[in-house]
């Protein structure tokens, strides 16, 4: 058995609504906790609520004029401002400045989002760098998982330098990704489901930072293989949709041959790689622009150390 990875506690957390202005999870749950964060209070932190892309929000868009989501690369972060700048880019360098940059780098960041696919509660991770993310996500996993919707860990898996999400500008972070929901449309359940994650997540890091040693685990993941567009005729347009029996089914097993895509002529395309993958993110409504049908992924499974907190015994005593 390998000697546990100690992390420092955490002090500083942050909890993002409102990346994607039309996800209304995220955007409903921040603007509640900036009026009343009594509900983020723990024993060793007090989490603060941030409403990422607030001009979005208040249209009820996505964004204004780029993915805020896909604005925080070194380039982006570290370039000279201009009056020609889209929103975004200012508004990421902005979300760096107050908590991604010393001394102000927060500790941990949870980014809220929504997906109209059929994706359950998805813990998605750019990398698996982060063992106190690893070990919240497992967390999760095995204290709020529900039949009617389960958690899935979904890895992105790129190097820091390539890392362009607003994941990037923390020392830990974790996306929790829900759906099915609409677009700009609030649906209760998950909301609900949400709101439980979230204070789960907060529970996990008091109880980090109280001492709790977590044991080694192993646990599977989906890990990014590829992303797949719509077939297209001559001149770009989208010439045929999500087959009927691969929609809504998000970490379905899809083998070689079996169809993906029907024609509006009723021609069923078949899928032609040549080992089973899982596809998700399955007719994302905010993937038509990104030319993206859904994403395949492979499962893998990994082994993660064991976690303990380190210099305990200091960070109680600053705590007095």
């Amino acid at each position: 058995m390998s000697s546990p990875v100690q992390c420092s506690p955490i002090s500083r957390v942050v909890i993002f609504g409102g990346t994607h202005g039309n996800e209304m999870s995220g955007v409903t749950l921040a603007k509640h906790w900036l009026k009343d964060p009594s509900e983020l209070r723990r024993k060793t932190f007090m989490a603060e609520p941030c409403l990422a892309n607030p001009l979005a929000v208040g249209k009820c868009v996505r964004y204004i004029d780029s993915d805020l989501n896909r604005c925080f690369s070194e380039e982006v972060l570290r370039s000279a401002e201009s009056e020609s700048d889209p929103y975004e880019f200012i508004r990421a360098r902005e979300l760096n400045q107050k908590y991604g940059t010393w001394p102000q780098l927060y500790d941990f960041s949870l980014d809220l989002h929504n997906t109209t696919s059929n994706m359950g509660a998805t813990l998605l991770q750019c990398s698996r760098d982060s063992t106190l993310s690893l070990h919240l996500a497992n967390y999760l996993k095995n204290s709020c998982e529900t039949q009617s919707m389960p958690c899935y860990n979904f890895l992105i898996d790129v190097p820091k330098k390539d890392n362009i999400y607003l994941q990037n500008i923390g020392k830990h972070s974790l996306c929790l990704e829900l759906g099915p929901q609409p677009q700009g449309v609030t649906r209760a359940d998950v909301l609900s489901r949400m709101r439980e994650l979230v204070n789960c997540s907060l529970d996990f890091l008091d109880l980090f930072n109280q001492g709790k040693e977590f044991p080694e685990f192993e646990t599977d993941v989906y890990r990014v293989l590829s992303r797949v567009d719509y077939p297209r005729d001559s001149t770009g347009e989208i010439s045929a949709v999500i087959y009927s029996g691969l929609q809504d089914k998000d970490y379905v097993p899809l083998k070689p041959g079996d169809p993906i895509f029907t024609t509006l002529t009723r021609e069923d395309l078949l899928y032609d790689g040549e080992k089973v993958v899982y596809p998700t993110f399955i007719n994302e409504a905010a993937y038509y622009e990104k030319k993206v049908a859904f994403i395949l992924t492979e499962k893998v499974s990994f082994k993660v150390p064991a976690l303990k907190v380190e210099n305990l015994s200091n960070f109680i005593e600053n705590q007095k």
